[in-house]
Formats: C-alpha cells, sequence, structure tokens
C-alpha cells in the first residue's frame, strides 16, 4: 500500500522460503499488484504450491535464500525488491506483534522470538522495550542457521554456512543490516537450540497443545523444554513463547514427528542375537509382545554374525513409551538368553 502507482504496476520482487512468500502473494492479489517470488530449492512444496495458487509468478532458484535473493535482484531491477526481514517496514510490521504481547499480557516478564533474518526480533524487541522496558526479549535460532549469533560475535552481519535445518523458515546465511543494528541494542541474549530439540518441540505442541507448527515455529520453544539451553531458567516468570509459522508439509511433518519420537525413546533401534533354529525368532517375538512393544519393522540377518552359524541377527525398530519402558525391554531380553546390540 505504500508503493507509488508506478511500482504497482511493474510489480514487486521477493526472496523467500515461502512465509513472506505466501504474504505477498496474498496481499499482491487482494490489492492488483504482480507478485514475483523467488524461492530456494529447499522450500516446501506445500508453501511453493500456495503461492502459485494464491496467483503469485513462483521462481525456484538457490540453495538458500541469500542465493534466492541475489538472483531476484539481479534478474529483475525494474521490479521493487521487498526484503522479508530487513525493510523498515516490514521490521515495524513485525513490532505490531510485540505491542499485543504488551497489551494481552502486561505482566510478561520474558518473550522468546525465532530468529532468521532478524526481522520479528528487531521489531519485537523495539515495540517491547519502549513500552515495558523491564521486559526480557530473548532470540533463540537453530545451531544449523545460528547467523544471528555469528553477527553478534563478528559485531556486524556475517555470512553463516547454513548446514541444512527442518526450521527451513529460519534458514537465513545473513542477518539483516537494518535488523541488526535495531536488535543489537534491544536483544537481552541469543541462544541456539538442536535439531533434535526442534522437533521434541514441534512433537509436543502436537501432542499437548494440538497444534501444528513447522519446524521454525517451534524453534523458541525448543529452547525452554527440558533438554533445551534455556529449561528452568525463568521458573516462577511469565514467559512468551512465540510460535512463528504453521506452514508445514505433511511428508516433513511425518519425518519430523518420527525424529520427535526416535528422541523421546518412543521408537528405538536395536539389533539383537537370536537362535536361528527353528522357533528362534518365534520366542524373541513373543517377548517382546509380552514387554508390550510394537514391532514397527524387523529383519532378519545372517550372514554378518561370524561367532556362530546357529545364530543370526535380528535388527528391529519398535515404538515404546518412553527410556523406562526401553529399559525393561532390553532387560527381559537379556535375562532370556537374546544379547542386544545398540545402535
Amino acid at each position: 500500500m505504500l508503493l507509488s502507482s508506478e511500482e504497482k504496476e511493474r510489480g514487486i520482487i521477493a526472496a523467500s522460503a515461502g512465509n513472506h512468500a505466501l504474504a505477498l502473494a496474498w496481499h499482491g492479489k487482494e490489492l492488483g499488484v504482480p507478485v514475483t517470488c523467488v524461492m530456494p530449492i529447499l522450500a516446501p512444496l506445500a508453501k511453493v504450491d500456495k503461492c502459485r495458487k494464491f496467483g503469485a509468478n513462483v521462481i525456484i532458484h538457490g540453495s538458500h535464500i541469500g542465493e534466492s535473493r541475489d538472483f531476484a535482484q539481479k534478474e529483475h531491477p525494474e521490479m521493487k525488491y521487498i526484503n522479508g526481514y530487513d525493510d523498515p517496514e516490514i521490521i515495524a510490521g513485525a513490532g505490531t506483534m510485540g505491542i499485543e504481547i504488551i497489551q494481552q499480557a502486561r505482566d510478561i516478564d520474558v518473550i522468546l522470538v525465532p530468529v532468521g533474518g532478524g526481522g520479528l526480533v528487531a521489531g519485537v524487541s523495539l515495540a517491547v522495550k519502549t513500552l515495558h522496558p523491564h521486559t526480557q526479549v530473548i532470540g533463540v535460532e537453530p545451531e544449523n542457521a545460528a547467523s544471528f549469533s555469528a553477527a553478534l560475535k563478528a559485531g556486524s552481519p556475517e555470512k553463516f554456512f547454513i548446514n541444512g535445518t527442518i526450521a527451513d523458515g529460519l534458514a537465513v546465511p545473513v542477518v539483516g543490516t537494518n535488523a541488526f543494528e535495531i536488535a543489537k541494542h534491544f536483544v537481552a541474549s541469543s541462544w541456539q537450540v538442536s535439531e533434535k530439540m526442534i522437533a521434541i518441540a514441534v512433537l509436543r505442541l502436537i501432542e499437548m497443545e494440538k497444534i501444528v507448527v513447522e519446524g521454525a515455529g517451534a524453534t523458541a520453544l525448543a529452547a525452554v523444554l527440558p533438554g533445551g539451553p534455556l529449561f528452568q531458567k525463568f521458573k516462577g516468570q511469565k514467559v512468551c513463547v512465540c510460535l512463528c509459522g504453521g506452514n508445514i508439509d505433511t511428508t516433513v511433518l511425518g519425518r519430523v514427528i518420527e525424529r520427535g519420537l526416535a528422541a523421546d525413546m518412543r521408537l528405538i533401534r536395536f539389533s539383537a542375537v537370536v537362535s536361528d533354529r527353528p522357533g528362534g525368532i518365534a520366542a524373541f517375538t513373543k517377548i517382546l509382545a509380552d514387554v508390550g512393544v510394537c514391532v514397527k519393522d524387523i529383519y532378519h540377518e545372517r550372514a554378518w554374525l561370524h561367532s556362530r552359524v546357529d545364530l543370526v541377527v535380528v535388527k528391529c525398530v519398535v515404538e515404546t513409551t518412553g527410556p523406562d519402558h526401553v529399559q525393561q525391554l532390553f532387560m527381559h531380553l537379556e535375562t532370556n538368553g537374546f544379547p542386544i546390540i545398540k545402535d
């Protein structure tokens, strides 16, 4: 709406892994402004498909958003480029979320914000610290895309090698210049979380809150869960966790849930040595049934056990209720003469 008539006619262009592109595509259609979105190869198919359905011209280019941005600015200089995390207007828009948080919870002590390009945490921290100076705003980013932490360490935006993350919405190799200049004054600290913790956070939100959140949106929660760097750090305080992003591919969601279950030890993989005589496998699976685990996959392997000809290795993937159940399973197998080979 702030564009000139000429800019609106020529159209706009942006690089995005999905969410910024979706917003531009939607509003471009509503306002009659042509929108071109350059999306990296890693962009979820669900986001790409939605952008096209909203009427945007989608170009797939680059291994990450930085390469997509360079392509957009170089190949289409005639169109107004709208940065999803560094334009002052975008940062100001992100700041309205901070205003809403303060309006709804005036006694809030801590706000945890996912960080990618830095625009959201910059806008939120500026708004919150202006209205409520005592409230801490803390950034959380994936270990595999820690560009904000790299910038804080260097004192200015610095390129970070993106190592692949399920939080694709935060996979920005260099934080925005404007965003960093604001955030470095108002963000109390920045923390990193592992891919394992992000997967667990997605799983916890589905199971406990019945909320489907993409990896980027669950990153802030990952920091305060058991195993996260901020677990129990704010005990007794009122904490707001921003869940920013629900656009996750169904196939990716399935993989994330499985990884979350594996991290929780509710899905485990192990091998056991079993007799190769008739009834050996039956005796083994009876113990699995007696202990109450559910077999997801089982593979019978003869060739790679060299100690005795009458023994085989059975590789299993089973569903359990957690670490205590796993310990019970292994104890029963060992007691009944089935040595465990843990993977």
